[in-house]
This record gives C-alpha cells, structure tokens and sequence, in this order.
C-alpha cells in the first residue's frame, strides 16, 4: 500500500499549480543560466548575434504566450463546465488533473516567464555580448518546444471534456483502484467478514472530524501497533461517512491520548470522496454517468449502453485480479473485504431504476448481469440473481406495449432461469 507521505505527494502533483510552478522556476533558472555560462562563449561567435535580435524574439514570446494562457485557460473552464453538466459534477476532478492540459498551460507560463526575465536581465546588460548567444540558442529550444505544445494542445482540444473521453477517465480511475484493492483485498491487512459487530474485548475510538474517509495509511497504523501486542479493527473503509458518533476504529486494548490520537492521524477525513482506495465510488460515478444520460433532459441511451460495457470491463478485471489471491501484509490491521453484491447494487441498481422505461437498457443490464455470472458464479451469481429478480418486478409493473414486455420476460427466463445456474449469451 502506499504510504502517507507518498500519497500526499501524488496529491500534490496531481496539482494544476505544481507542475505551473515547476516549468515557471526551471524557465525562471534557464534564462539566468545564459549569464553564468557566458564566458564559455568564444568572442568570435558573439559579434554574429545582435541585441536587438534576441530582444526582438522575447518581446514576441512574451506577448503571444501571455495571450495564449488566457485563451487556453478559458478552454480549460469551459471543459470543466461541460463535464460538469453533461457528465457529472464528480468526474470534474479527474478532468482537472489531466496531465496534458497541466503541461501544457505550465509550459505556455514558463515560456512567458522565461521571456519577461531574459528581456530583463538583456535590458540591464547583465548578459553581455557572449551570453546573449546562450540565450539565442535557448530562446529557440524554447520556440521548438512552444510548437510542439501547441501541436499537442490543438490534438487535444478536439477531446478534451467531451463526455467519451471524460467517461474513459473514470473508468480507467475505476480500473486502477479495482486492480490494486484486488491485490490487496483487504488493504493489506488482515480479513474481518464480522464487521457489522464490535468485536468483544475491544475499545471504541470515535472520529472528531465529519466528512467522508478518503485515505487509510495501513502501513502507520501497522507501524504503531508493531511493538504492542494491540489489534485495531477499521469500522471505516475509504468512502465511509464518518461522525463523532459513531465508532470509527475498534483496538483490543485501551489506549492513551497519544496513540488514539496517533491511530486516528492514520485515517485521512476529507469533505468529497475521492477515487483512491474507494472502488464503490468509482462505481458510482460511473452509474451517474448512465442515470444523467438517461433521464429526459438528455435522452441519450446509447452513453447508458456504453458506461454498461465500461462497468462489466471494470468489475471482470476486478474479479480475475482477485481471483489470483493475495497474502497478509498487515496482520495487526483487520479490514472488512469488499461486498460483491454492494458493487453490484452500487453499479447496476440505479442504472436499471433510471432506464425501467427503455427496453434496450434492461436487456443490456440482463446481458451484463448475466456475463459476469457465468464469468465468476462464485463472486457474482448470487448478487446478480438477486438484481434479476428486482428487474422482473419492474417490468410487471412498468407500462410497456405487450411485445416489449413479452421479449424482456423471455430475456430474463432465458439468461436466469428460474432453476439452475445463469447462461450465457451473446451480446
């Protein structure tokens, strides 16, 4: 698992600042380079390039580059705007750490710093006539690598907050959480299917913050407990609502201020959920996804179709992960594993209810239902079974035209029989 400070520092460059600050200080460093290496610069050479040359090529960067950060920080806003309304308001944060629309604003930043300071430092003569060379040079990497930004930008444009490509993000968010908590099923630590009950013996610690657990550092708390003989059991997984009210970590032994205290630090309490350590909330984002393009505003099934498939990709790759096993990193630390059928609910459950109405959309969720079954019957065919059944009660009750409700009874009859397993089916 990864730890604090390493999760920190991926938060922190995920950063639109971080990576403007970064090329801001390396074009910042580039342009004063030229003054320090002008002595290398034969005499000879120096006479070929004039002032006003390099000045004139600054003054054009300078200006152009200022203008093309506003203009490409209005795109920016307005991408994040549309992914806002036309996909959800929590895929918007992945829209935001896009790391090409982050190179390519902080290298449009660094360009326009850079030129400011070498116009600077050209006017206050500190360059003389060998370092304006340095800075000729420089100036026309900078120009090669500001052209192939912009190429970038221009391809990237074209895609760039659309709902297709925005989608691909979460899945593929959904994707990296699913596979690495498949490797750790139970973040590392050691399996507690009883959570729904304290175990006896145990202390209750109770959060002092309200909001939504967004990071466990496992290998903390594993650290505080290895000179003890204590237990602690997570009540609170990444996603959880927590409050003081309720108990947020059980130790087998009562603790002092500073280690409850020091225990407490290790779960990271912030007021959204995030797609780190938390798969049923990237699964929900996904089902926003499909419920916003099915209500009537929108009217779009075929992108309800589409997170479907991306939904199945996600919870197959899930399951044939976790299929492989894993072993015990933290034996101290007790972790409720994930529920199949809350992943199932979670995903599958509003997309049916929000697309009752359309027959395309129940057949697709009965076709999907039904792969992951036959795929992995052990993990999915209970929870799946259970969902069928809740569909079947919707189409009796929803106003379809007889051939439509004829065809979604034979659908489920035929991918769930009534006795014996789910069959399988060509999409």
């Amino acid at each position: 698992m990864m730890s604090r400070w390493r999760w920190i520092l991926a938060q922190v460059f995920k950063k639109l600042w971080f990576r403007a600050t970064l090329f801001a200080i390396a074009a910042i460093i580039t342009a004063l380079l030229s003054i320090v290496f002008k002595s290398m610069i034969p005499e000879s050479l120096s006479v070929k390039v004039g002032a006003e040359a390099v000045d004139n090529i600054l003054n054009i960067l300078a200006s152009s580059m200022l203008a093309v950060t506003t203009f490409s920080l209005s795109i920016m806003v307005s991408a994040y705007g549309s992914a806002t309304t036309n996909v959800t308001p929590r895929a918007t944060r992945l829209v935001v750490e896009d790391v090409t629309t982050q190179n390519v604003l902080a290298t449009f930043i660094g360009s326009f710093l850079f030129s400011l300071v070498g116009i600077i430092a050209l006017n206050m003569g500190a360059y003389g006539e060998r370092g304006r060379v340095i800075l000729f040079f420089v100036t026309l990497i900078v120009i090669a690598l500001i052209l192939l930004t912009l190429l970038r930008w221009i391809q990237h444009l074209t895609y760039l907050g659309r709902v297709g490509e925005t989608t691909k993000k979460v899945e593929d968010a959904a994707l990296e959480t699913f596979i690495e908590r498949a490797k750790n099923p139970c973040l590392g630590g050691f399996p507690w299917p009883e959570s729904d009950t304290q175990p006896k013996g145990t202390t209750a610690l109770f959060p002092r913050d309200i909001g939504y657990v967004e990071y466990i550092d496992v290998d903390r708390l594993q650290a505080l407990l290895s000179d003890s003989s204590l237990h602690v059991y997570l009540v609170a997984q990444p996603g959880s609502f927590v409050h003081p009210s309720r108990p947020l970590i059980y130790v087998t032994d009562s603790v002092d201020a500073a280690l409850s205290s020091a225990i407490q630090s290790a779960v990271r309490v912030s007021d959204v959920r995030s797609f780190n350590q938390d798969p049923r909330f990237c699964l929900c984002v996904l089902a926003e996804i499909a419920c916003r393009a099915l209500s009537p505003a929108v009217n779009d099934p075929g992108t309800a179709i589409d997170v479907i498939g991306r939904g199945v990709r996600v919870l197959s790759e899930y399951a044939r992960h976790a299929s492989t096993g894993s072993e015990v990193k933290y034996p101290a630390v007790h972790v409720a594993p994930l529920r199949d059928c809350d992943l199932m609910e979670d995903f599958f459950s509003p997309i049916a209810r929000d697309g009752a109405a359309m027959r395309e959309i129940q057949l697709r969720v009965l076709k999907s239902l039904s792969m992951l079954s036959c795929g992995w019957p052990e993990r999915f065919g209970s929870a799946a079974a259970g969902m069928v059944e809740e569909m079947k009660e919707r189409i009796e009750i929803t106003p379809y035209i007889a051939s439509d409700k004829q065809r979604l009874r034979a659908a489920c009859h035929a991918l769930f029989p009534e006795a014996g397993s789910p069959r399988d089916v060509q999409s």
